[in-house]
């Protein structure tokens, strides 16, 4: 972590922020971390099930979401050939990478709260 300490005196800040800015693009927001840990907890969900354990999203931003997991490969989706049509979603092994950020993100999370409380 000592590189991004000093990151922007380096002539990649450019390079550095860029790919930032692409973690935050695909993670960023209020439910696709959400999403991403519900999924790496159950590994399959389906639509329904997703959204009862996101709790608080709509049906129309889960699926807006999952999309866009889907097309950042972090998600898999699965229609299954059942009546009527079922439909799976599950977390990729490229998704399961994101597992640590997500965990240090939580951690950093907690150690702020405590500090701005106290």
């Amino acid at each position: 972590m000592k590189k991004m300490a000093n990151a922007c005196s380096n002539p990649d800040c450019g390079k550095q922020l860029m790919a930032i800015r692409d973690a935050l693009e695909v993670l960023g927001g209020k439910w696709k971390i959400p999403i991403i840990c519900v999924l790496a907890f159950y590994k399959k969900q389906g639509f329904k099930e997703l959204q009862r354990e996101v709790v608080g999203i709509t049906s129309k931003m889960l699926s807006k979401e999952l999309k866009d997991l889907e097309a950042n490969l972090l998600v898999k989706r699965t229609v299954l050939d059942t009546r009527p049509i079922t439909v799976k979603y599950e977390i990729t092994p490229y998704g399961i990478s994101t597992t640590a950020l997500i965990t240090e993100l939580y951690q950093w999370g907690v150690a702020h709260r405590k500090k701005v409380m106290s």
